[in-house]
């Protein structure tokens, strides 16, 4: 491992080769199992709706770090593909909440099994004491600047 070239760069950069790694990978099993309509930003946007609070397309939008247009272009595509659907808000006006459809379920039961085969074939050749301690540490870092409880949101853009 000594000679190679990987272990000269820094830490962040490896970090940023390896989620597009598992990203080109889980997007590759993705469009194979019939979701070739979506892009990683779509799952983002994906993971933010099913996060358990009803949000708009303008909190959407700062959840992702994008603008509201982008944000509200994300919305359009995802209703279009039959993966979410706009109902009204609770406090009228305009405001309308997103929400998944069936077809939005469904994909997001099988992204989450097709992330757990990715996560196990990216894994398998790392001890399980030191992926544990890999996980500990990745957790460090990222309550570097998100105290517990809160788990940041996985944006686009910052």
């Amino acid at each position: 491992m000594d000679d190679d070239p990987l272990g000269h760069y820094e830490l962040i950069f490896l970090l940023g080769l390896a989620f597009q790694q598992v990203q080109r990978d889980f997007v590759q099993h993705l469009d194979a199992a019939g979701y070739d309509d979506l892009r990683p930003a779509h799952g983002f946007a994906l993971q933010v709706i099913t996060q358990g609070r009803a949000v708009t397309a303008s909190e959407l939008a700062e959840r992702l770090g994008v603008t509201k247009q982008a944000g509200s272009q994300l919305v359009d595509q995802l209703v279009e593909r039959g993966y979410v659907s706009r109902a009204t808000h609770p406090s009228g006006g305009r405001r309308r909440l997103l929400v998944l459809t069936a077809r939005g379920h469904q994909h997001m039961r099988d992204a989450g099994s097709i992330l757990q085969q990715v996560e196990k074939t990216f894994t398998k050749s790392i001890d399980r004491h030191r992926l544990a301690e890999l996980r500990s540490d990745l957790i460090a870092i990222i309550r570097t600047s998100a105290p517990a409880p809160e788990v940041p949101p996985l944006r686009l853009f910052s």
